[in-house]
C-alpha cells in the first residue's frame, strides 16, 4: 500500500500563509517533511489564540506523536534551531519527532558575516534584500563542495579538517576583501562541537524514513519554504532565495522520486506581497497598498520587516501552475480583502508597448511589465465565521471562482482568518 505524498509550495513571492495551510491539513497526515530553504523563512501557525513562529522546524511539530523531518536540502542555522526546540519544550509542545538529515549543511558563523558583508558591499541599487542569515553563503559552500554538514559536527576529525580549510579561505576574503575581523579557529570549532552534541538525538536518514513511511500507507506531507518567484531557477533573478522552493525541490531536498508525488498544493495570497527588492509588477504604493499590509498584518516574520503590498497577479500566479505542476489551490487571507469596494485582478501585462499575457523570463523585462487589471467587486460582510463555501458573501464567492477559471486549477481551501479553525475546505 503506497501513502499519500502531498508538496504545499508557496506560488507567490513567499509568505503566502504556507504554515498555516500545512497546519490545517495536519490531522490526515503522518509524517511532515521540509525540503529546503533555511531560518531565512518564518511559517506562522495560530493554535487556540496562540501563535508560534517556525523558522527550521517544519509546522507540523504542534501535532503529538508527528514525524517531522528537515531534509538535506535546507541549511540549517543549530542556534536558530535549538532555540526553536527549546521555546517548544519550555511551552510543552515538543510531542512530535524531528529527524535531521546528516546530509543537510550547516550555516557556519562565517556565513552570516559574508552574507552582511557581500550585501553592503552591493550598494545602493544592486541590494538583493537578503536577511543576513548566511543562507546564499552557506548554499555556495556546499555546491563548491567545502560545505559542513551535520553529520560534521558529529565527527570531530572531520569537522576539524573541513573548518581548517574553509576559516583560511573565510578570513582571507573577511580581512583582506570586506575589512573584518578574521574568526578565530577554536571558537568556531568548539561551538560547532556543542552544536553536534546537541543535534546527535535527532540526526537520521530522512529519505529512509519518509519512503518507509509511504511503503507503510501513511500520510506525507513536503513542506518548502519562500515561494515560486524566489526560486533561483524560476524567480525574479537575481532577486531570489538560494534555494528551489518548487515542487520538484521536494524531492531533490527529501531523496524522494517524482512518481511518489500524488498531488502538488500551491499556497496563494488572495492579493500579493513581496519582501526585500525586485520587480513586482501589482505593488500599490498608495493608500490601498498600505490598507492590505496594516489588515493583513503584513511584517516579515523573520526579519519584521514591512512587506510591500498589491493585487493579485494572475500573470505570475499562471507561471507558478505550470512550473510547480499544481494540481490544487490554497487561498489565504480572503478576509482581508473585505470593505473593498473594488478589487483589482492583473489579467495581463503591457511591455514596452505591447500586449504580454505570459511572465517574462528576464528581469529587465519584469520591471518594464506594467499591470492590465480587472475590477472585481467587492464585499462587506465579515467572513472570519463561515465554515462552508456557500455561506461566503456572493462577490467573495465569485472573487474565488474567478482565480479558478483563470488558473483552470480547482481551489480547494480558503482561509477566512488566522485560526486553525478559520478555514474553508472544499473537496479536499
Amino acid at each position: 500500500m503506497k501513502g499519500r505524498v502531498e508538496v504545499i509550495i508557496g506560488a507567490q513571492w513567499g509568505d503566502e500563509g504556507k504554515g498555516r495551510v500545512v497546519d490545517a491539513l495536519g490531522s490526515r497526515v503522518d509524517v511532515f517533511a521540509r525540503y529546503q530553504g533555511g531560518a531565512n523563512a518564518g511559517h506562522t501557525v495560530i493554535v487556540e489564540g496562540k501563535k508560534y513562529v517556525f523558522h527550521l522546524l517544519p509546522s507540523g511539530m504542534l501535532y503529538p506523536c508527528r514525524v517531522c523531518v528537515i531534509g538535506n536540502g535546507v541549511v540549517i542555522d543549530p542556534e536558530q534551531l535549538l532555540n526553536e526546540l527549546r521555546e517548544l519544550q519550555e511551552q510543552g509542545k515538543d510531542r512530535a519527532r524531528l529527524v535531521i538529515s546528516g546530509a543537510a549543511h550547516v550555516v557556519m558563523p562565517y556565513h552570516k558575516k559574508l552574507d552582511t558583508a557581500q550585501e553592503n558591499q552591493r550598494g545602493k541599487g544592486r541590494k538583493i534584500g537578503t536577511t543576513g542569515r548566511g543562507i546564499g553563503p552557506a548554499y555556495v559552500d556546499k555546491y563548491s563542495r567545502c560545505g559542513v554538514r551535520v553529520e560534521d559536527l558529529l565527527d570531530g576529525d572531520s569537522l576539524r579538517d573541513k573548518l581548517e580549510y574553509n576559516l583560511d579561505e573565510k578570513n582571507l576574503f573577511l580581512s583582506k576583501i570586506y575589512g573584518e575581523e578574521p574568526l578565530p579557529f577554536d571558537e568556531v570549532f568548539d561551538q560547532a562541537v556543542e552544536w553536534g552534541k546537541a543535534l546527535a538525538p535527532y540526526v537520521g536518514d530522512a529519505s529512509l524514513i519518509i519512503d518507509e513511511a509511504i511503503q507503510e500507507g501513511r500520510g506525507v506531507l513536503f513542506e518548502g519554504a519562500q515561494g515560486t518567484l524566489l526560486d533561483v531557477d524560476h524567480g525574479t533573478y537575481p532577486y531570489v532565495t538560494s534555494s528551489s522552493p518548487v515542487a520538484a525541490g521536494g524531492c531533490v531536498g527529501l531523496g524522494v522520486g517524482p512518481a511518489a508525488v500524488d498531488r502538488v498544493i500551491g499556497v496563494v495570497k488572495a492579493y500579493c506581497t513581496r519582501v526585500g527588492e525586485g520587480p513586482f509588477p501589482t505593488e500599490d504604493e498608495g493608500e490601498s497598498g498600505n490598507r492590505l499590509r496594516e489588515k493583513g498584518a503584513e511584517y516579515g516574520a523573520t526579519t519584521g520587516r514591512p512587506r510591500r503590498c498589491g493585487w493579485l497577479d494572475l500573470v505570475a500566479l499562471r507561471y507558478a501552475v505550470r512550473v510547480n505542476g499544481m494540481s490544487s489551490i490554497a487561498l489565504t487571507k480572503l478576509d482581508v480583502l473585505t470593505d473593498f469596494e473594488r478589487i483589482p485582478v492583473c489579467t495581463g501585462y503591457e511591455i514596452d508597448g505591447k500586449a504580454e499575457e505570459h511572465f517574462p523570463s528576464g528581469v529587465h523585462r519584469q520591471w518594464k511589465a506594467k499591470p492590465v487589471y480587472e475590477y472585481l467587486e467587492g464585499w462587506k460582510e465579515d467572513l472570519s465565521g463561515c465554515a462552508e463555501f456557500d455561506r461566503l458573501p456572493l462577490q467573495a464567492r465569485k472573487y474565488v471562482e474567478y482565480i479558478e477559471t483563470a488558473c483552470g486549477v480547482p481551489v480547494n481551501l480558503i482561509g477566512v482568518g488566522p485560526g486553525r479553525d478559520q478555514t474553508i475546505l472544499r473537496n479536499f
